[in-house]
């Protein structure tokens, strides 16, 4: 699995420009982050009599410059957005969003991501179209071999042989789940490809792809939404490991831009 971030909510220079200092942040001698300043003009439109192209302006300065006063850490900016998440205040970080990269998945992991599809937008290479083949360009399909298969044994079986005057001496061979999983994979591909060779397809040969084939997508999601299906698969909730890894490094790439959101993910 590889998870790239490729974009997210950025502020236009003209905007910026308007702010001037209000994004300045003297207790930690930085800038605040894009996100921050695009939830605080959120926010603080709702409740406040200043334009929204103003608010940093005019705002800015009050909540990036002091330090929290609830004692959490941060500026008061911070605590305002915590106090806002907290009442569940929760379209104000819609506007902010993330596109991301994702190689490498299995198509079992994409049916339980689609399910979340309130602020998430999906394109997702096709069976249909790309061809799947041995001799195609894509070198047939790829797998991801879930977790436990890699490590489970399997009991082996029992046969007989006869070795000597006493008669039938019984053995045990004993086999790892990954050979039988493995074994599958290799015959799906032959199925695939002898199907296309008698001339079916690829819209109908890919019926016989499992549902481990890997697969690749872009996918768009706003913070809100990203938020809740971090709280819906993150580990030790339940979620099969595959997409519970996800969950997870979709956190890192959004953490790495916007580390503010971190505390959000910690309590989701």
């Amino acid at each position: 699995m590889k998870v790239t971030l490729m974009a997210h909510t950025q502020l236009t220079q003209e905007f910026f420009d308007i702010a001037g200092e209000g994004f300045h942040d003297d207790s930690a001698n930085q800038l605040a982050t894009d996100g921050q300043a695009v939830a605080l003009t959120a926010i603080r439109t709702c409740y406040s009599p200043n334009k929204p192209s103003e608010i940093v302006a005019k705002e800015g300065a009050k909540y990036f410059s002091k330090s929290a006063t609830d004692g959490e850490g941060g500026t008061e900016a911070d605590r305002l957005i915590r106090t806002i998440m907290r009442s569940k205040h929760l379209s104000t970080v819609e506007h902010l969003t993330f596109t991301f990269a994702v190689e490498g998945v299995s198509r079992a992991l994409l049916g339980q991501l689609t399910r979340h599809r309130a602020g998430f937008s999906f394109s997702v290479q096709s069976q249909r179209y790309v061809k799947f083949g041995s001799s195609d360009k894509s070198g047939g399909f790829g797998y991801v071999v879930p977790d436990r298969v890699g490590e489970q044994e399997v009991p082996g079986y029992q046969y007989s042989v006869d070795i000597d005057e006493d008669g039938d001496v019984t053995e045990w061979a004993n086999y790892k789940a990954i050979e039988i999983f493995e074994s599958h994979m290799h015959h799906a591909q032959d199925t695939y490809n002898k199907l296309r060779k008698a001339g079916v397809p690829a819209e109908d040969a890919r019926s016989v792809l499992p549902n481990a084939a890997a697969t690749n997508l872009v996918m768009t999601v706003n913070l809100r939404a990203l938020l809740d299906f971090y709280a819906k698969r993150k580990v030790g909730r339940g979620a099969q490991s595959e997409i519970t890894q996800l969950a997870e490094r979709l956190r890192e790439e959004v953490v790495a831009v916007e580390p503010w959101v971190n505390q959000f993910f910690e309590e989701a």
